[in-house]
């Protein structure tokens, strides 16, 4: 088995929070640092941070943790796209595949990354390049692509992501279903963070955010 690398796409413009989401305290760190966090202790490797004008902050938050690295995005107004393609760069030769992970989603269990790396080393000998998760139905975060992808996703545009190529390689992709819909809440609004803390501190023990 060889090393599977982490993308955390981190340099979201927050419109709808009015200040950068991802540096806002969530039970106690940064809401971009769950994610850190999990890639690290499913011994994802390389971790690579994708950020945009407060790429300095960022790091200053992941100071702690050893071989993290973070690439300023200086084209993140343009979309999603731009951000995912600077992290594939930056893993491009060094893993066989990448989970690409949304930093505003803190409360993905460590089991689903987990079992994502797992079916995908069970069946990418029978042609699987792309493994995503589904909770209570509905398709989510992170996404794990196989590095044969990778060129593909060079030419993707905007705020598409990789879901183009979801769409185009259907026949190459795995899914792992999760009966947690909690697990796949992300972070827009300020309702939506109060919620999630909520979700969260009731949760406790495993199925909450560490």
């Amino acid at each position: 088995m060889g090393a599977i690398g982490a993308v955390i796409l981190a340099a979201g413009m927050s419109r709808r929070m009015g200040q950068p989401k991802l540096l806002l305290p969530f039970l106690g760190k940064p809401l971009f640092r769950y994610s850190v966090d999990a890639a690290i202790q499913a011994g994802l490797q390389p971790v690579v941070i994708v950020g945009g004008s407060r790429m300095e902050e960022l790091l200053r938050h992941v100071a702690d943790c050893a071989d993290i690295e973070g690439i300023e995005n200086k084209d993140y107004q343009s979309g999603m796209a731009s951000s995912l393609q600077a992290g594939l760069q930056a893993v491009k030769g060094r893993a066989d595949a990448a989970i690409v992970f949304l930093a505003d989603q803190p409360l993905v269990a460590p089991v689903v990354i987990n079992e994502i790396v797992r079916h995908y080393n069970l069946h990418r000998h029978e042609g699987i390049r792309i493994v995503r998760p589904e909770y209570q139905g509905r398709p989510g975060h992170p996404v794990l692509f196989d590095a044969d992808l990778f060129a593909e996703l060079e030419h993707i545009r905007g705020d598409e992501g990789g879901k183009s190529i979801l769409i185009k390689h259907r026949s190459l992709l795995h899914v792992v279903p999760f009966a947690n819909e909690q697990w796949g809440m992300d972070i827009d609004t300020p309702d939506d963070l109060r919620k999630l803390e909520k979700i969260a501190y009731a949760a406790g023990g495993e199925d909450g955010p560490k």
